[in-house]
């Protein structure tokens, strides 16, 4: 099973996050329009992605729900049909929640970098430092925390868990 180690935190300021992210990452990045159906699961995190082009992606994945640089543990099954699998799903597993985000990827080195506009909630930046099989989860920590570092995040912008947390204890501040 792939590995990162990721982190998400409340973007302050999106359009500086872009401009230090572009440089990094040393193109435009990809827009991205994306909405995500959790579905629930006797264990981790299980989520319909619907690209908003007729391509999706079922999702599980564990990790802790704990601010900062987290070891995350994915599968991901790409599909032609979203709308349909995700009726399918939600028939037999219900529904926990939507979040529809639109969002601007970029590839930083092993790290991919998302600014992300979330429904309902406001401006975030999410690091996924892929790990190879010979690194060790403190390797990916300290990429993320110098990536942390160069886009100016602080310690206190750190949220723990997924959007949908968020959404279902009634939004953050913006």
């Amino acid at each position: 099973m792939p590995r990162n180690v990721e982190l998400k935190a409340r973007a302050r300021d999106l359009a500086r996050a872009e401009r230090v992210a572009e440089r990094l990452s040393g193109g435009a990045g990809r827009a991205l329009t994306q909405t995500d159906t959790f579905l629930r699961a006797p264990r981790g995190r299980l989520k319909l992605r619907d690209c908003g082009d007729g391509q999706g992606q079922l999702i599980f994945y564990e990790r802790p729900d704990s601010e900062g640089p987290k070891l995350s543990h994915y599968s991901i099954s790409p599909t032609a049909d979203p709308a349909g699998l995700v009726a399918v799903l939600s028939e037999a597993l219900g529904v926990q929640g939507v979040v529809k985000k639109e969002r601007r990827l970029y590839m930083v080195g092993q790290t991919r970098v998302h600014l992300d506009r979330v429904e309902g909630l406001g401006d975030f930046l999410e690091l996924e430092v892929v790990l190879s099989e010979q690194q060790s989860p403190e390797d990916g920590e300290r990429v993320a925390r110098r990536l942390m570092e160069e886009l100016g995040v602080q310690e206190e912008d750190l949220v723990p868990g997924a959007y949908l947390d968020l959404l279902l204890a009634g939004g953050s501040p913006t």
